[in-house]
């Protein structure tokens, strides 16, 4: 039966590559396996690599003293307690992080999944709830899904972590954060997050993964960090996608 199982399984699977050929999910040139990208779409991410702020995850120049700490870091310290993130918010990057967050386009979802099993592999391990920043509900309903909530979810399975998707809600419909600096970024999310009712039996004592798509200024993070420290989270550690470095209104 096992062996039977397996030959129609290849198949259909066979079957299903004639009607949809697999192909890159960046530029769509063919490859031999779905949710892939190609070795040059590849060579377009940016990945965060070390030596890098133990506090923000930015890469530094050269590796000093371990951990290391940014001076951005130093002169801002954020609430939660370390950041990583897979690559730099640009390019290949960039784009496929729109087409899944605002083209509906989950093709990518296992890639993604593994390269934040890679990149938060040390979080991943402390970690004993995975948690997605939430999106306010008149925003899901437009949207109908959240992407911070789809990457939790798995990441929490393939890690073998609990997952809370609705510890935390968004109770108050912000304004777009893309043209703000980092101080309104700040003052633009700042009560705009609380503990679901019932939730902070679960999260007292806990240290909590908090997954997003993009960390700009750390804003939403530090803003979610204080929601979950106020009930009694033991630690906060952050862990998305890709991250936005280098200077500019974002990091103020």
């Amino acid at each position: 039966m096992a062996a039977a199982g397996q030959w129609l399984f290849g198949n259909l699977r066979y079957a299903a590559d004639l009607i949809l050929p697999p192909v890159c999910i960046h530029c769509h040139e063919p490859l031999a396996s779905h949710g892939l990208l190609c070795a040059a779409c590849w060579q377009g991410i940016d990945f965060i690599k070390p030596p890098l702020c133990d506090r923000l995850g930015h890469p530094l120049p050269y590796a000093s003293a371990e951990p290391a700490v940014s001076a951005a870091a130093t002169r801002r310290p954020p609430v939660y307690s370390r950041a990583r993130a897979v690559a730099r918010f640009d390019g290949v990057m960039r784009d496929l992080i729109h087409a899944f967050k605002y083209s509906d386009r989950h093709e990518g979802v296992d890639l993604f999944v593994r390269m934040l099993a890679s990149a938060g592999r040390e979080l991943l391990a402390d970690a004993d709830i995975v948690c997605p920043v939430p999106l306010h509900r008149s925003r899901l309903w437009h949207r109908r899904y959240n992407q911070a909530a789809i990457l939790a979810r798995r990441l929490a399975l393939a890690a073998g972590k609990t997952i809370e998707l609705q510890a935390l809600v968004r109770v108050r419909r912000t304004a777009s954060q893309t043209t703000f600096s980092g101080r309104e970024r700040r003052d633009n999310v700042a009560t705009a997050f609380a503990l679901a009712a019932g939730a902070g039996t679960r999260i007292a004592g806990k240290r909590i993964l908090l997954i997003d798509d993009v960390i700009t200024t750390g804003a939403t993070l530090d803003a979610c960090t204080h929601v979950l420290k106020a009930a009694g989270a033991r630690e906060v550690d952050c862990l998305a996608l890709a991250i936005v470095t280098g200077t500019g209104p974002f990091h103020e």
